[in-house]
Order: C-alpha cells, then structure tokens, then sequence
C-alpha cells in the first residue's frame, strides 16, 4: 500500500464518512504549506523560531503530519503531548490562538476541497478552545467566558 493510500475500512468522523481525497498526501501538503506561512508571520514566527532550531523543522513536519493523521485518519502514528509545550509558552493568547486559526483556515481551503477544508478547521477550532481552556486554568485564570471560536469570526 503507498503512503497515499487509506486502508479501505471506512473512518466516520461525526457520523459523516470520511472524504477519500483526505489522505496522507493531503495532510502533508497542509503541514507543511501551514508551516511555512508560520515561520513567515510576523506574529507566530518568532515564537517557533525561539523553540524550533532549523535543524529540527524536519522532526516537527513529521510529527505534525502524524499528528493530523492521526487526527482525521485514525492512524495510530501520533503518541504525543501536544499541551505541555504550548503551556511552556509565556505570553500565549487570544491573538496568538486567532492568528494561528486563521492562518490554518487559509492553508487548507487554499489546498483542500470545501469537505476536506471543513473537517480539518472544525478539529482545529476544537483544538484551539481545548488549549485555551487549559493555558487559561495553568495560569490560574477562569475560563469562565472563554467562547470557542467559531470560523466566521476569523
């Protein structure tokens, strides 16, 4: 089987059969196009040039494709912590959570057909309220009030 490819067990994502034109294939090109515009911005750049040395941007593109394989493919590629590093991060908030959601949306409805593009930003709006959540209890915030974002307010 290529690296393309999905077993042809059928993955229902909220009681909707996944897309076959997600596959491995798409998830990198929206890794890796994601990334770039990233390490471009002038916001969230410098945060990931702080963490990332450019070394190892191979490692983080590859972990990043597990994880969204693993993510929308049920694959079982991706075994890591995703919140810990993002709680390490001082200064972490709204705007950072807004741009990097905006960013993505760009990405994968610039790469993604209009289903495809959907599941990939509802998972990532999911992400990104869950994280919220968190970096706000971590510091000792409420998180009374903290809204998910929703796509039409990028």
């Amino acid at each position: 089987m290529s690296g393309n490819s999905r077993s042809k067990r059928t993955i229902i994502i909220d009681g909707v059969p996944l897309p076959d034109l997600l596959d491995e294939t798409m998830i990198h090109n929206v890794v890796h196009g994601f990334y770039d515009g990233i390490r471009r911005d002038e916001l969230l750049g410098p945060i990931f040039q702080q963490r990332i040395q450019p070394d190892e941007w191979p490692h983080h593109l590859a972990k990043m494709c597990d994880f969204w394989s693993a993510t929308l493919l049920r694959t079982a590629r991706y075994q890591g912590r995703p919140l810990p590093p993002h709680l390490a991060i001082a200064g972490l908030g709204e705007v950072h959570f807004r741009r990097w959601l905006k960013l993505f949306r760009a990405t994968v409805h610039g790469i993604c057909p209009p289903d495809v593009a959907a599941l990939f930003i509802d998972r990532a709006l999911r992400i990104a309220h869950s994280f919220r959540l968190a970096v706000a209890f971590s510091r000792g915030e409420t998180t009374i009030g903290i809204e998910p974002i929703a796509e039409k307010d990028l």
